[in-house]
């Protein structure tokens, strides 16, 4: 009863605040998504998305050096993989000496500690930009899933301690599950994108491997046939809920904050640990409106960030990672 309660005593300092605070951000909340390319001496900034770049192998080692310094524990790795070597069936994912194989087991000789997660869909390896393989105009489900688990397969024999399928074919978490369940890589997690939206926040990724969907005719132009429609919300727990019961060990919301009802309702729903992928529009939006002098950007930063764990995430991959982690020292 006011005035014998007075919410406002708790605001009173920033050492009140803190002592109170229900939310609170550490670097062991983070996920680095990091980027391989090949060749030596390389680090480009991508330029959809400011201060962020492609590593060659060479200069990945000091980058994972310096994340595992910084007290950053799991990365999660993609390739832009050269346009010679892609094709509909996504034939060099399986290569054991491929640009993935080869950045994960150099990841764990620089840094043996360091969680190593593995991006498992075929767009990066795909003429055609799409997660899936195509026959006669359509992402056929069922062949891909099988060909995903082979890639999973081929990254744990590499060393990754999680495979994480972004693509949304049906099945493929139980196909992988099994699959390196009867190659005795028990050990081998699953994150599995399970409630992935086709959304428009994944443009600079897409610019930052060069694996946009391509326009050509009798192919569907987007990645609305397998990604989520971004109106539903029940649809969202119901592929989570498959997904736990095929194996998955963590489950994610992608994208991030236009999400946070989803991430809620996911977190209340699983028996797993939820994780949240704060896309790369996102962080070019902060980006952007911050150059403007629009936006604060570590405020900004800081806030959409802690708003993502409120929400019920307990593992964020997020491009601001070092930047917080900075900011929290």
């Amino acid at each position: 009863m006011f005035p014998l309660r007075r919410n406002r005593r708790l605001r009173t300092n920033e050492s009140i605040r803190s002592l109170v605070r229900e939310t609170i951000l550490t670097p062991n909340d983070f996920i680095v998504p990091l980027f391989v390319v090949e060749g030596k001496g390389i680090k480009n900034e991508i330029p959809s998305m400011p201060n962020y770049y492609r590593y060659s192998l060479d200069l990945l080692e000091k980058e994972v050096k310096e994340l595992w310094a910084m007290g950053l524990k799991s990365v999660l790795v993609f390739v832009k993989v050269p346009d010679n070597l892609k094709d509909n069936k996504g034939t060099e994912a399986l290569n054991p000496d491929g640009l993935m194989q080869r950045a994960v087991k150099m990841i764990k000789n620089a840094v043996p500690e360091m969680v190593v997660m593995t991006d498992v869909a075929l767009d990066p390896y795909s003429i055609y930009g799409h997660d899936g393989i195509i026959e006669n105009g359509q992402i056929v489900n069922d062949i891909t899933s099988h060909f995903l688990a082979e890639m999973a397969l081929s990254h744990a024999k590499a060393g990754a301690d999680f495979v994480a399928p972004s693509d949304m074919m049906d099945g493929r978490i139980l196909d992988i599950r099994e699959l390196l369940e009867e190659e005795n890589f028990i050990n081998t997690g699953i994150m599995s994108y399970s409630a992935k939206y086709a959304s428009a926040h994944y443009g600079p990724f897409r610019d930052a491997l060069d694996s946009a969907p391509v326009d050509l005719m009798n192919i569907p132009k987007d990645k609305k046939t397998y990604q989520m429609d971004f109106h539903n919300r029940e649809e969202a727990i119901r592929e989570t809920r498959m997904d736990i019961e095929e194996g998955a060990d963590i489950v994610m919301v992608k994208p991030g904050i236009a999400y946070l009802d989803i991430v809620r309702e996911i977190k209340n729903m699983s028996e797993v640990p939820v994780a949240v992928y704060q896309v790369s529009g996102e962080y070019a939006m902060i980006k952007a409106a911050a150059e403007k002098g629009w936006l604060d950007h570590d405020a900004i930063m800081l806030e959409q960030t802690t708003a993502i764990k409120r929400a019920g995430a307990d593992i964020i991959a997020s491009y601001f990672a070092k930047d917080i982690v900075r900011l929290l020292k």
